[in-house]
């Protein structure tokens, strides 16, 4: 874990609550040595919100995740990537492949961060095509997930 138990805003304190139901081992991230060889990391340490490079905690677990040497599977965008800009800070990710929600975002297309996106898949988390229609996105999508829940861009 990146912070304390009671620093976690209500989304991932809920998902850090399932975790626990499931009875997994969660280690905090100055403990991260001690934990057993993994055979994925499952990288959601940074989520797009991201504008500075990654420090503290955070910085430590995409370091070592970087040393492990099994595929990384990037929730949303790769730790260390600005997914509007594509900007790859220090340190970053370097994911096996990505699977963002929803829409692409540009910045996981941009030149340059290849290495941290690596293969880059698209999935449903089935918001309504009135959402994307509505005023305020005025968006015109396709049906994206007519023919699976999953599609690789890249």
């Amino acid at each position: 874990m990146s912070r304390p138990d009671g620093e976690f805003t209500p989304v991932p304190a809920h998902q850090l609550a399932i975790l626990r139901n499931m009875q997994l081992p969660i280690f905090p991230a100055a403990e991260i040595e001690q934990m057993q060889p993994a055979e994925l990391i499952i990288d959601g340490i940074i989520g797009y919100s991201l504008n500075d490079a990654p420090r503290g905690d955070a910085a430590s677990l995409i370091r070592w995740a970087n040393r492990q040497n099994v595929p990384i599977l990037a929730l949303d965008t790769p730790s260390g990537v600005d997914t509007t800009t594509g900007t790859a800070f220090d340190p970053s990710i370097h994911a096996t492949a990505t699977m963002t929600l929803a829409l692409p975002k540009m910045g996981l297309r941009a030149a340059g961060v290849e290495a941290q996106v690596g293969e880059l898949y698209l999935a449903d988390i089935s918001v309504p095509p009135a959402l994307y229609a509505s005023p305020k996105l005025a968006l015109q999508i396709e049906p994206i997930f007519a023919a699976s829940d999953i599609v690789r861009l890249r």
